[in-house]
């Protein structure tokens, strides 16, 4: 059994792995909705595929915390490694120029705005105590849900045709880049 050490002051007492753990959730999270917003604010589709890379990564340290650690992996080497490729791939064959990009700038008073009634919506109840409150509720599992042998059993055996679904439509969204592309030449 893990001990945690307990830090006591002048009137609070706190557990030194809970606080570590609050901090690396809360640092993780900032990092995930601050490259998110990266995603959708910048011109350089690059520039965009590299925070999406950066918001997945954040997404698979929030997985790992939770303890769901097929899943973090899943989601660096599916995601950030094998769907990224195809949509850097597809961005460097659709060979956008700089006067194609110009209409997708975001303007800073709609970012602005955005932001201003995303705090006022959200973090406004919170702060002033008007949000329910509410206790996490944890489910019980039976042992070993989650893990690799679990997911292999399911995925191979109740869930092979969608599986085999999914490979389908994601070739045909390389043939559709393909064509898109050849287009333009």
């Amino acid at each position: 059994m893990r001990r945690s050490a307990l830090i006591c002051g002048k009137r609070l007492c706190f557990k030194v792995d809970r606080v570590i753990e609050s901090v690396l959730f809360y640092f993780l999270a900032a990092v995930l909705v601050g490259t998110a917003l990266l995603v959708v604010t910048r011109t350089n589709p690059i520039a965009s595929a590299i925070a999406m890379v950066a918001a997945f990564a954040a997404l698979s340290g929030l997985y790992a915390m939770l303890s769901a650690s097929l899943a973090a992996i899943l989601q660096v080497l599916v995601y950030a490694g094998g769907i990224m490729v195809l949509v850097i791939f597809v961005i460097m064959l659709l060979n956008l120029r700089k006067e194609e990009l110009e209409p997708m700038k975001a303007r800073a008073g709609s970012f602005l705005a955005a932001l201003a009634a995303l705090l006022v919506l959200v973090v406004g109840p919170i702060w002033m105590g008007l949000a329910p409150s509410w206790k996490p509720m944890m489910a019980s599992l039976e042992p070993g849900f989650g893990s690799i042998s679990a997911v292999g059993a399911k995925l191979f055996s109740e869930y092979l045709f969608p599986f085999e679904m999914l490979s389908f439509v994601l070739l045909t969204a390389i043939v559709g880049a393909l064509v898109l592309s050849k287009r333009k030449l």
